[in-house]
């Protein structure tokens, strides 16, 4: 069973997977995710104009195609497949999908159509365990002043959603990219296909969001499916991976996947990753559909997820043997991925607590 259900998501599927065999084979996510920026503007202005994939979820009236979480699973799930080095997920899913939910009309009108197009690059800061970031009134408006790491894309932005504690708690504020007083440094990273960014605030002048509170709620379950699709077309690749080789490779005269270790390895891998399938499948569906219901979906999705891929990644590791360490097979780079975004928006005992506080358990 794939995402893709009806025959619009289906025909985006092969779509995607057809551009990203001949965008973004191994020798191309090697050289993009060694580069300062992390990714490749050029690949990314194709990715946005032949495909305006940026702008998929964005409603048609701010310049997007209109589409749901469940197209947007889609394309996540062919990008994790493939390792893509692109600020998507910074941009089109947590800086869009935030501006999307806020009730700031202007707002939405002066900003979206950018992101939809790719023509803006934009992340959202969120979440005082990475640095506590406080607003204050300015004489032009308001300053923000602290520290926020792990910033999803935050040293490319051109535009920072940035919550900060204000008198009256928090809020959410538009930084521009180039603002004075703004510092910002590239971390060094465990999954070099994904940046991460320190931010540092010193009186760097801001402007609010209005009815942001709930809007940034939203975009960081948004984001934790998102995330969640995209593991799952990661663990499917490592699973062929890994039966491909169980195929080929010979010990003893016999192809090492017909002994039983490794078909129970390829089998607990098999179960895994079409159960995390259905979960990112339910929780794009009540994303969609029933928006109360998604806080819930989207911690059980983010935590079972999250299990499965690294799960999946390390077990290629073992299947492949020898080779699999090496720094020439590809199967690192999943390992990597797979470990980074399990920690990326909260561990699956995080997001597990979360999901029996909301279903009280």
């Amino acid at each position: 069973m794939e995402l893709a259900v009806t025959e619009e998501q289906a025909e985006l599927r092969t779509a995607l997977r057809r551009f990203f065999t001949d965008t973004s084979p191994s020798a191309e996510v090697r050289r993009r995710m060694a580069t300062a920026e992390g990714y490749d503007p050029a690949f990314w202005a194709r990715l946005s104009g032949e495909l305006g994939l940026p702008g998929l979820a964005v409603p048609e009236e701010y310049g997007g195609a209109g589409y749901g979480m469940r197209e947007q699973a889609v394309a996540l799930e062919e990008m994790g497949r493939a390792l893509v080095c692109a600020p998507y997920l910074s941009s089109a899913v947590l800086a869009a999908g935030a501006l999307a939910a806020c009730g700031d009309e202007p707002a939405r009108r002066e900003l979206l159509p950018g992101i939809a197009a790719g023509t803006t690059l934009a992340t959202l800061a969120a979440g005082e365990e990475d640095g506590r970031v406080t607003a204050a009134p300015a004489q032009a408006g308001w300053a923000l002043d602290g520290t926020r790491t792990h910033v999803l894309d935050g040293h490319v932005a051109d535009l920072l959603l940035v919550v900060a504690r204000t008198p009256d708690g928090p809020a959410l504020f538009v930084v521009d990219g180039t603002a004075p007083g703004l510092d910002r440094t590239a971390l060094t990273t465990l999954d070099q296909t994904r940046r991460l960014a320190r931010l540092d605030f010193a009186s760097v002048p801001a402007r609010p969001v209005a009815d942001s509170a709930a809007a940034v709620a939203r975009a960081l379950d948004l984001a934790a499916v998102a995330l969640a699709a995209e593991q799952v077309g990661g663990a499917q690749r490592v699973l062929e991976m890994s039966v491909e080789y169980a195929k080929v490779r010979h010990q003893f005269g016999r192809p090492i996947g017909s002994f039983q270790a490794i078909k129970h390895k390829c089998a607990d891998m098999l179960l895994a990753v079409e159960s995390a399938r259905s979960a990112v499948l339910y929780a794009a569906t009540v994303a969609d559909t029933d928006p109360a219901a998604l806080p819930a979906a989207a911690a059980l999705a983010q935590a079972y997820c999250s299990e499965a891929y690294l799960t999946a990644a390390a077990e290629n590791i073992q299947i492949h043997g020898g080779i699999g360490f090496t720094w020439e097979h590809d199967a690192h780079l999943h390992f990597k991925r797979a470990k980074s975004a399990e920690l990326l928006f909260g561990s699956p005992a995080h997001h597990r607590r979360n999901f029996a506080d909301l279903v009280g358990i």
